[in-house]
């Protein structure tokens, strides 16, 4: 029988089935899109689209990928989690409280005076946060230095990097590609949520990416494309890609599409999605939305 600390340190339930695992972390990942709720309405607005499409990315690392000790949010062995985009914060910070890194009722303090939860994310206030993510293209870079750091101190720690679709507008994200390829870093994954939107308009109108696949694919990396709503999917992807690392030791690219706002049909439909206002008598009917989606869903 696996002991609670055991249990932080490997994420997943011993023994549970595939449905199982799917159940918990597709029930993880409608917490933190409740969580992400709560803080946009201290606010009132915010980067509540993003959140609410990246839970079911977030829900999967936090609670069946990372090493970690709650209590113990430094201790040496844990895999880190970097999140590369800092306006992402508020879903980090859901998901940090769901795996009990900061307590739930801290989620209020959002974006507030003195808060430790600042609108974008920043290691030196937030148990859990790695890096200040901000201006994008540099997460990639500094997970690769991380990865080899690791890999030269001996340790079996794995380096998780989330960055946006927008992010690939950027030289350095594809040295550090490179880079990671060179070194052959095995204990790296990238997972970069494809939401097809940044702050400047549709990412494909901004600068075009695609084909995204074929080029992680050239840089050397394995990759995988999945609907990253999909939890199943997710899941899988990540155990293809921890098969791989061990089996060839090169680094692993999760691409997920996901959509901006999930589970809210209110928000999925804005057409001004990046940063969203949210006026103060929709909070209710985005709650009673996502209930009813996640019921639904859980009913059939």
């Amino acid at each position: 029988m696996a002991t609670t600390q055991e249990l932080h340190e490997v994420g997943r339930m011993p023994g549970e089935t595939a449905t199982d695992r799917a159940e918990r972390v597709g029930s993880a990942a409608y917490r933190i899109r409740h969580h992400a709720l709560t803080m946009g309405e201290v606010q009132g607005q915010g980067y509540v689209g993003q959140a609410l499409g990246a839970a079911d990315m977030l829900a999967a690392v936090y609670t069946d990928q990372l090493r970690f000790r709650a209590d113990q949010p430094d201790w040496e062995g844990r895999d880190r989690f970097l999140l590369s985009t800092g306006h992402y914060a508020i879903g980090h910070y859901a998901a940090l409280a769901e795996a009990g890194l900061i307590a739930v009722e801290e989620l209020d303090t959002y974006g507030s005076d003195d808060s430790r939860l600042p609108m974008s994310g920043m290691s030196t206030y937030t148990p859990g946060m790695e890096i200040s993510g901000g201006s994008l293209g540099h997460g990639l870079a500094i997970a690769v230095g991380m990865a080899l750091g690791l890999r030269h101190r001996g340790s079996e720690a794995r380096i998780y990097n989330f960055l946006s679709d927008g992010e690939l507008d950027e030289g350095s994200t594809w040295e550090a590609a490179m880079g990671a390829h060179h070194h052959r870093l095995g204990n790296l994954t990238a997972m970069v949520d494809i939401n097809a939107l940044q702050a400047d308009g549709k990412t494909d109108t901004v600068l075009r990416t695609e084909p995204v696949a074929d080029k992680w694919e050239a840089f050397g990396w394995y990759t995988q494309r999945v609907d990253g709503n999909d939890v199943g999917a997710l899941l899988a992807a990540f155990d293809n890609a921890a098969a791989q690392a061990a089996a060839v030791g090169r680094p692993s690219v999760i691409l997920c599409d996901t959509k901006v706002g999930r589970g809210v049909p209110l928000l999925e439909n804005r057409e001004k999605a990046h940063f969203m206002r949210i006026e103060d008598h929709e909070w209710r009917l985005c709650r009673q939305q996502l209930s009813a989606g996640y019921e639904g869903k859980a009913a059939r």
